[in-house]
C-alpha cells in the first residue's frame, strides 16, 4: 500500500489456480524478466564507475540453478547476466521464485549468440573467464579484479568448446575427496565469492 500496490482479497481457491505451488496465501503478479542490451548494460556499468563483473550461463537448463545464481550473483556485485534466447531454461515465474526476487533486480542481457557477445565482451576491454573441471590453473590463482565474465556451463556438458576457445582464461575449482563436481549454482556461488573478496581487498 505505501507503495501504491493494489491489494485483493479473493478466495483460496482463486490463489490455487495461479499458483502451481505452495502460494502460502499470498501471490503478487508481476511483469516477467525485462532484457536489456549488453552494450548498454556496459555503458552504465563503466559509466559509474564500477568494474565490470559480468556471467554468462550457457546451458543452464533448471529454473532452480538460476535462480540460485541470480540470487548470488546479486549479493557478489555482478551488475549482468548473460543468457543465450535459446538452450537455457525460461525465465519465467518458477525462475523469478527461485531467485527470490534477484532476478527482477539485475541486469539480464538475452543475446542470439553468446560467441559474439563474448566478442563484444572483449571489444569493451572485458576478459572472458571460463570454469572447466580439467583446466589445469585454480580458481585461487585468478585475478578477478579486472573487468571479466565467467561463464559457467551445464553440469553435464560443461562450457561448449567454442566458448572455451574465446576465452581468455580457464580455471577449475579446487576440491578434496572423491566426488568430482559441485552443483552449478553452488560453483558460481564459490567463484563470485573469490572476486567480491578479490575486489573488497583492493578497494580496503
Amino acid at each position: 500500500q505505501e507503495n501504491n500496490i493494489p491489494i485483493q482479497q479473493v478466495p483460496a481457491g482463486k490463489l490455487n489456480s495461479l499458483s502451481r505451488g505452495n502460494h502460502q496465501g499470498c501471490i503478487a503478479l508481476s511483469a516477467l524478466v525485462e532484457y536489456m542490451n549488453l552494450q548498454q548494460v556496459i555503458d552504465q556499468v563503466v559509466g559509474r564507475g564500477e568494474v565490470p563483473l559480468f556471467i554468462m550461463l550457457d546451458g543452464i537448463t533448471d529454473v532452480r540453478n538460476i535462480g540460485g545464481i541470480a540470487r548470488t550473483a546479486i549479493c557478489c556485485g555482478v551488475q549482468a547476466i548473460i543468457v543465450p534466447d535459446k538452450g537455457i531454461a525460461a525465465l519465467n515465474e518458477d525462475a523469478m521464485k527461485a531467485s527470490a526476487g534477484a532476478l527482477e533486480k539485475i541486469n539480464v542481457c538475452r543475446v542470439g549468440s553468446l560467441l559474439k557477445a563474448a566478442d563484444e565482451l572483449h571489444m569493451n576491454g572485458i576478459q572472458v573467464f571460463t570454469s572447466e573441471m580439467k583446466a589445469t590453473k585454480s580458481l585461487l590463482d585468478v585475478s578477478f579484479r579486472e573487468p571479466c565474465c565467467v561463464v559457467m556451463g551445464n553440469e553435464e556438458k560443461g562450457v561448449q568448446p567454442y566458448l572455451t576457445k574465446a576465452a581468455d582464461e580457464h580455471f577449475a575449482i579446487p576440491m578434496k575427496g572423491d566426488f568430482d563436481s559441485f552443483n552449478v549454482s553452488v560453483a558460481t556461488g564459490i567463484i563470485l565469492f573469490e572476486a567480491m573478496k578479490q575486489r573488497l581487498q583492493t578497494t580496503a
